[in-house]
């Protein structure tokens, strides 16, 4: 029974820990785009269920037409989604929920059901829609019936804000930045610039950003 505590309380600390880490890149990012984002009442609840509709697109939900899911695609959509999520509960105050709800997550579901993704995104737009903020719960949901793990998600997130990053630096905010790289998205070059990574967690933002740089026309 100790043993089992201790665990769940080293577990808790872990997640605790990666949250306070990812917390402190989004405000560092938003604070790039507006140094006083915290007051520009950015709409992130919009942004969250448009998100939902574009990690649909990548996982597939269109019953006339053959479609396979783009795994790699969607999990940045939710990555994508986790940024908002993190701006919205900055700004709003309650980080502090964050970490308990993605304890959850750890319950991920062994044999997910493609209905049950589906409904779950759906939940997490429709929760954004009505009560115009990012609502733990449905996300949670999300991430246990993907299933993406909480581990995951912080190594993606990370990864997604350097490549942010990358992109204010190279002319985002003012057009100049291309998306496409030789015929693919930016999002398909962070995957495998990501994998060929070998080195400690605290280098990899620092290796990233100079990897995508020498992708990069």
């Amino acid at each position: 029974m100790g043993e089992a505590v201790e665990r769940d309380e080293t577990r808790a600390a872990a997640v605790a820990s990666m949250v306070e880490t990812m917390a402190r890149m989004q405000d560092s990012h938003n604070a790039k785009v507006h140094p006083q984002w915290r007051d520009q009442g950015y709409e992130n609840y919009r942004a969250v269920w448009v998100e939902c509709a574009e990690l649909l697109d990548h996982f597939g939900w269109k019953w006339w037409k053959k479609q396979d899911a783009d795994l790699d695609q969607v999990k940045l959509e939710v990555v994508d989604i986790w940024h908002f999520g993190l701006s919205d509960m900055i700004r709003a105050g309650s980080l502090d929920q964050a970490a308990p709800a993605l304890l959850a997550a750890d319950d991920a579901e062994a044999a997910p059901d493609a209905a049950d993704f589906r409904a779950a995104v759906e939940w997490l737009a429709q929760e954004a829609l009505t009560c115009r903020a990012f609502v733990m719960a449905p996300f949670v949901r999300v991430l246990q019936t993907l299933p993406l793990a909480v581990d995951e998600l912080f190594r993606l997130y990370v990864g997604k804000n350097v490549l942010n990053d990358f992109r204010q630096a190279h002319g985002y905010k003012s057009g100049e930045y291309q998306k496409l790289w030789h015929g693919r998205e930016d999002n398909e070059h962070l995957i495998e610039a990501l994998e060929g990574l070998t080195c400690a967690v605290e280098r990899v933002p620092e290796l990233l950003f100079l990897a995508l740089e020498e992708r990069y026309p």
